[in-house]
């Protein structure tokens, strides 16, 4: 700390995760609304999850966790935003894609939900309107309004800013 001191911190060491923008060809954005017992509310959310497959890149955990939780797949996937969501109390870094090209997963192949995930709505929602949702409160969750903000942005620069799905994570200071 400045003037050398040291004060102690309790710190979350965590795995990292993926979120998904995906983008259809109507400019609608796929929400899920899950319950999240730490807040002990539902919150709306982009298809997200743990990155806990040992060996799997990070977009295909992206890809696969777009096909468990909205029963998609991207023909085209690119990288948004990294982001850390909590940095004063953990270690977490989400990559964030934005996924377009979408098509149904087939039915006999879609992902069964169990446990939180019993009771997940699956939306698609104009992006314009997603945004509204951010500034008038009724989506809080933090990769969430991150993502729709840079997908917004990337649409209406006409996606030239977008960085290669297999881009390096950020480097530490």
């Amino acid at each position: 700390m400045p003037g050398g001191e040291v004060a102690p911190r309790d710190v979350v060491r965590h795995v990292g995760a993926v979120g998904v923008v995906a983008l259809d060809d109507q400019d609608r954005v796929v929400l899920v609304r899950q319950y999240r017992h730490p807040v002990a509310r539902y919150l709306w959310e982009l298809p997200a999850g743990l990155i806990d497959v040992q060996g799997e890149g990070l977009a295909a955990a992206a890809q696969r966790e777009l096909a468990e939780e909205a029963d998609l797949v991207a023909g085209r996937i690119d990288l948004l935003v990294d982001m850390f969501t909590t940095p004063g109390c953990s270690d977490e870094l989400i990559r964030i894609f934005l996924a377009r090209e979408l098509t149904a997963v087939p039915e006999h192949e879609r992902h069964v939900r169990t446990e939180e995930e019993a009771d997940m709505r699956v939306e698609l929602v104009p992006l314009d309107e997603a945004l509204d949702m951010v500034f008038d409160g009724r989506i809080a969750n933090g990769p969430a309004v991150g993502g729709l903000l840079a997908a917004a942005r990337a649409r209406d620069t006409g996606f030239k800013h977008l960085r290669p799905a297999d881009a390096p994570l950020p480097a530490s200071a």
